[in-house]
């Protein structure tokens, strides 16, 4: 891993562990910090106005995908994680909106994030023809975020929070410290 990550095109401050068959397209925008991991079979797509950027010590698990731009019509913003993140695998991160990712925060297997919304205002006309808007998405440091969350566009998650395995993280503000539940996510508890 750490010879693929050698020979990667992508700018790097130091060791970079690259997986098999990893994808890492518009590689140029692509910034990590020391000792990332990029497990087996990613796709990582920096094409964006803001690239990627990784943090010292973030991990991206097996089988993910972290897409900057869904349509080239209008190119995404990007990814921006702090240190010691870790993404578990078969995770979706879809940054067309931008998403940015505090320190110390974890994450489980298949946690999916959407920065982009449809509009569909208009009943006169297809939604795939009303185009898209974003909010962007703001996750806080020393979180811990369960399997199979998934995150929607204009969703802020304070410092300190836990979310619940399988909860929807739909537009708004979370609270520092708070633990996070259900379809939609509510609170259910504070940590302090």
């Amino acid at each position: 891993m750490m010879l693929r990550g050698f020979f990667s095109m992508c700018k790097k401050k130091g060791i970079f562990f690259r997986g098999y068959n990893v994808k890492m397209l518009c590689s140029s925008k692509i910034n990590l910090g020391k000792s990332v991991t990029i497990d087996h079979n990613c796709i990582v797509n920096g094409l964006s106005t803001n690239g990627i950027m990784l943090g010292d010590n973030t991990s991206i698990g097996k089988s993910c995908i972290i897409e900057c731009t869904g349509n080239l019509r209008l190119i995404g913003k990007g990814l921006i994680t702090g240190k010691n993140v870790g993404l578990g695998s078969n995770s979706f991160l879809g940054c067309a909106g931008g998403i940015v990712i505090g320190d110390d925060t974890i994450m489980g297997n298949y946690v999916s994030f959407h920065s982009e919304n449809h509009n569909y205002e208009n009943i006169n006309n297809p939604i795939r023809l009303q185009g898209v808007n974003h909010q962007g998405i703001k996750i806080g440091n020393d979180c811990w975020i369960g399997a199979k969350v998934t995150i929607l566009d204009g969703a802020n998650l304070g410092n300190g929070c836990i979310v619940a395995a399988g909860a929807v993280l739909k537009a708004g503000n979370y609270n520092d410290y708070g633990i996070y539940g259900g379809v939609p996510a509510k609170l259910i508890k504070m940590r302090l």
